[in-house]
């Protein structure tokens, strides 16, 4: 919730404003200082229209043109917006925020996810990509749930934090393949029995802190589809591209899930 104004000079005064990442000072809080905006990979053009994977500049600028992956394997939702493209600063950001514990990151965090977002026509749910009670209780709080509070309230559109349950706890994907990743996955994650309802035909914008390989996302998406949902965006703060994963076997980074 944001703070009143009156309040602010009183909250500086206590805590003065820091950029999160390197820790000059700020004019005010919530933001990076212009060194550390720099940093951050900002998906532009040209780019997928599904995936938004950028794509060489000599390709043409249209809103159909899709990446060789997408077209080899078409995707289960209707396009990925991404705040930004996963590198060091963008990585010492969720940290901070997921391991950190640092929540008032929250508000940047779901800015910059809003101005990634399409014109979104209509009603659309927005829901969080859940958390195990066990990890919900060690962390205290789902990353991805206080994002997609923030941005339901920004877009004004209704949430529904707990429209999917992670049922059983998964192992940390650092580390594992993409078969290993989707195997660890499979009926991890389920409607919520007193949801699907709603969810039944409905739009929905799956949100996420970081999207990785796409195997959680895509356990989202397969227990979506099995409540009946319509169509599903995905949000996401930074994108990994798969292409940047150590296909080794290494391709999660560490601050997944």
């Amino acid at each position: 919730m944001a703070k009143p104004a009156f309040l602010a000079p009183l909250v500086d005064l206590v805590f003065p404003p820091r950029c999160p990442l390197c820790g000059d000072a700020l004019a005010q809080q919530g933001g990076l200082c212009a060194a550390c905006w720099t940093q951050l990979a900002v998906p532009g053009e040209p780019a997928c229209s599904t995936c938004q994977r950028p794509l060489a500049d000599s390709v043409v600028r249209s809103g159909d043109v899709q990446c060789a992956p997408c077209m080899a394997e078409p995707p289960r939702h209707a396009g990925i917006a991404a705040a930004t493209l996963y590198n060091d600063a963008s990585r010492e950001l969720v940290l901070a925020f997921k391991r950190g514990k640092r929540i008032a990151l929250a508000d940047l965090l779901s800015r910059l996810m809003v101005r990634s977002l399409p014109e979104l026509q209509g009603e659309w749910l927005v829901v969080p990509v859940p958390l195990h009670r066990w990890r919900l209780w060690e962390r205290g709080f789902n990353q991805s749930a206080l994002l997609a509070a923030r941005i339901a309230r920004t877009i004004q559109q209704p949430l529904v934090v707990d429209g999917l349950v992670r049922q059983r706890r998964t192992p940390s994907l650092g580390g594992l393949g993409k078969r290993a990743r989707a195997e660890a996955l499979r009926g991890a994650i389920t409607p919520h029995p007193g949801r699907a309802a709603r969810l039944k035909g409905a739009k929905v914008l799956l949100i996420d802190d970081v999207m990785t390989s796409g195997a959680t996302t895509d356990a989202c998406l397969a227990a979506l589809r099995k409540a009946g949902a319509g169509e599903v965006r995905i949000a996401c703060f930074a994108r990994v591209l798969n292409e940047s994963l150590d296909h080794a076997g290494q391709g999660e980074p560490p601050l997944a899930a």
